[in-house]
């Protein structure tokens, strides 16, 4: 009788981890294409409408591109502590407590120039998001706190927060009575790239990812990060700061979600608003995990994913197929992307048993 065992390999298949990414992608949009069919819509024809929608005008690229940026600053951070295997899910509220240091920077300051006001809303964001992240960690190191529950629960803390915030204090009274803020003076807006749409938000994604990659790769910082990462007891057995390492992570973590939250409620909404909210956080996971947690890498995942997102609303609009069939595609692309990491790492064969 024949049956199958996994066996590890000695060295994992570095190679094959673009075609893992692919398979992943070709396996969801197949499965879409299935539950586009079973819905009672054109399966081909709705798979279509998904690419054009995201690639087929310049301004589709544009929008990918804008949507990219809160993404790929939250998977980045989310990859800091994830290559430390701190399991941050709290991305999503740190990006609120980013977009909230930055909205109280605007609103305060309104008459300062760009020059200052810009870097300060910056200095909030980045201040109160990695702040946001140091509580769990802090809370982990010291009373052995899980980490994945305590920064989902503080999601909901923090969304809460941004609502009471744009519902009472910050809420515009000349807002007909929806929740929002007054829209940021011109000084407090990230200004767009020549006459396109984009903002500069892409340079400081571009900018951030190249650093981060040179600090994992070139500096001895980085490289505890990378240890400690591979084998906590053994880091810890060789001195490395492991306690110091998670709270950093931790920080940078809530940071750069932080910088996501304030690039979006300045550069694409020019205010505060619940809105705001559109789940990129929990994309980011899908994110990290699609890119193995490469910074470079980040990028083409980011755009990818902001790419469905775009193609998923057009798809809305057309074949009018609820507002969930994004979130499945994502889930099933995570799910294929982690299996195919599995085949990474382990082989299979055949045996015959006796």
């Amino acid at each position: 009788m024949l049956s199958i065992h996994a066996y590890k390999r000695q060295e994992p298949l570095q190679w094959s981890s673009g075609l893992i990414l692919l398979g992943a992608v070709a396996l969801s949009l197949g499965a879409s294409a299935l539950l586009l069919k079973l819905h009672g819509k054109p399966a081909l024809g709705g798979i279509s409408i998904l690419f054009s929608g995201a690639f087929g005008s310049l301004w589709a690229i544009e929008d990918c591109l804008i949507k990219a940026i809160p993404i790929f600053l939250c998977s980045l951070g989310v990859a800091i502590a994830f290559r430390l295997q701190i399991w941050n899910i709290g991305a999503e509220g740190q990006f609120a407590l980013g977009a909230i240091g930055a909205t109280w920077a605007a609103l305060s300051f309104p008459e300062m120039a760009w020059y200052g006001l810009l870097p300060l809303m910056a200095v909030a964001a980045f201040l109160l998001g990695g702040l946001w992240g140091l509580i769990p960690a802090l809370l982990k190191l010291h009373m052995r706190a899980n980490e994945i529950i305590v920064t989902l629960m503080m999601n909901y803390i923090a969304i809460l927060l941004l609502d009471y915030l744009v519902y009472g204090r910050w809420k515009d009274p000349l807002s007909f009575g929806f929740p929002m803020t007054p829209e940021f003076s011109p000084a407090a807006i990230v200004g767009k790239i020549g006459t396109t749409n984009l903002n500069w938000g892409l340079v400081v994604c571009l900018v951030t990812a190249l650093m981060i990659w040179v600090f994992f790769r070139y500096t001895r910082l980085g490289f505890e990060f990378q240890a400690a990462g591979e084998n906590v007891r053994a880091s810890r057995y060789a001195g490395l700061p492991y306690r110091r390492l998670v709270c950093l992570a931790m920080l940078l973590s809530g940071a750069f979600a932080g910088w996501a939250g304030f690039l979006e409620a300045s550069a694409t909404i020019n205010r505060l608003q619940p809105s705001i909210m559109v789940g990129y956080g929990y994309t980011a996971i899908v994110v990290a995990w699609l890119a193995r947690l490469n910074p470079l890498t980040i990028g083409l995942a980011s755009f990818l994913l902001a790419a469905l997102r775009v193609g998923v609303e057009n798809l809305q609009l057309d074949l009018q197929v609820p507002a969930a069939f994004g979130g499945i595609m994502e889930g099933m692309i995570l799910l294929t992307v982690l299996a195919g990491g599995f085949f990474m790492e382990y082989g299979l064969r055949l045996r015959r048993s006796p």
